[in-house]
């Protein structure tokens, strides 16, 4: 016996509900059905939909669950997910904790891996473009990390940032309005014909090369950056000791707001701690703690400058090591957004 329609829809919404449509054979259909309104016998609605009779019974189950929507084509299901809530609990997990060397043979996942210990696991065989699809769902990417000394102390930046003093409290010292403090950081960086080789664009297959000296001449870049205002003050000198460093204390200072009070933040390395160094009068200095790098912005601005302008180089002497180094701390004067991009700490830059 032919299933039944339901009594809330007639011949005429259904044409009229074709009319409207702008997918093609979901009009088709609902012409069908409509027939079948009209008294047409399901093959007559066969014929005019140009299906089988399965399909017309399949249209009106659709049509009778959802209405004039039903009978449009759905993406089809496809094969069933090969991974399910729990091993992708398990492999977050594992993305989280990394391998163990002396367990898993590498120090770092590959999708490879990722398989293989899906497999070993779970007894789940995964294609490796499978896994990246899955990685990538579960909000992970391939990133470069972080540096951290091996012999920094537990919980060591998280209590800096937490400690670190609120900017009302400096200028109420300082005698100067909160909006008049800048905060800065600075840090020394050395270049010379030992240069380094930073990667490149080439052919899949292809093995780049890059000239590489052997010679020691070098020298020193001094640079400091107020991220929030996106300016910076840098000296090449030929040391780095505490008269180099006393120099360029009085640069920054000389690029220090008029009126402005400065709190510049550095590593504890002697010359930037020693009792000779000529502090100017609108700088205060604040000692990062031992071992913490990844505090100092100034060391992802050493790792732009070289990548873009210092790297893949042959100096020939040493005036033109401090040719280049002078160009490429210049170029980044000249990028104010590129010293913001770079700089902007949430926890320094606290109001």
């Amino acid at each position: 016996m032919p299933i039944p329609f339901r009594a809330d829809f007639d011949a005429a919404k259904l044409r009229a509900a074709a009319r409207r449509t702008k997918d093609a054979a979901q009009a088709r259909r609902l012409l069908a059905l409509a027939a079948i309104y009209d008294g047409a016998s399901r093959t007559g609605a066969a014929q005019i939909g140009g299906v089988t009779l399965q399909i017309v019974r399949d249209w009106v189950l659709r049509f009778n669950a959802e209405g004039p929507a039903g009978p449009v084509d759905r993406k089809a299901p496809g094969q069933a997910p090969r991974l399910n809530k729990t091993h992708r609990t398990a492999l977050a997990v594992v993305l989280e904790s990394g391998p163990t060397p002396a367990i898993h043979g590498v120090v770092r996942w590959r999708l490879v891996d990722l398989c293989q210990w899906m497999w070993e696991e779970h007894r789940v065989t995964v294609a490796k473009q499978t896994m990246s699809r899955e990685v990538r769902v579960l909000g992970y990417r391939k990133l470069s990390a972080r540096p951290r000394h091996h012999a920094q102390a537990e919980g060591a930046v998280d209590l800096f940032k937490t400690a670190f003093p609120r900017l009302e409290a400096v200028a109420c010292e300082k005698g100067v309005a909160a909006s008049a403090i800048e905060i800065w950081f600075a840090d020394e960086a050395r270049v010379g014909q030992k240069n380094k080789i930073t990667r490149r664009w080439a052919r899949r297959g292809t093995r780049p090369v890059a000239p590489q000296d052997l010679r020691t001449a070098s020298t020193y870049i001094f640079g400091a950056i107020c991220p929030e205002a996106g300016k910076a003050a840098g000296l090449v000198l030929p040391y780095c000791n505490t008269a180099a460093m006393s120099l360029h204390l009085a640069e920054i200072s000389a690029a220090v707001a008029p009126g402005a009070h400065a709190v510049l933040l550095l590593d504890q390395a002697g010359w930037h701690l020693s009792a000779k160094l000529e502090v100017p009068s609108n700088i205060t200095l604040v000692p990062l703690p031992p071992k913490c790098p990844e505090l100092n912005p100034v060391e992802n601005i050493w790792q732009f400058i070289r990548d873009n302008w210092l790297s893949n180089r042959v100096f020939r002497c040493y005036d033109d090591i401090v040719d280049h180094c002078c160009h490429a701390w210049n170029r980044l004067v000249e990028q104010p957004w590129t010293i913001m991009s770079v700089g902007l700490r949430d926890w320094a830059h606290r109001f």
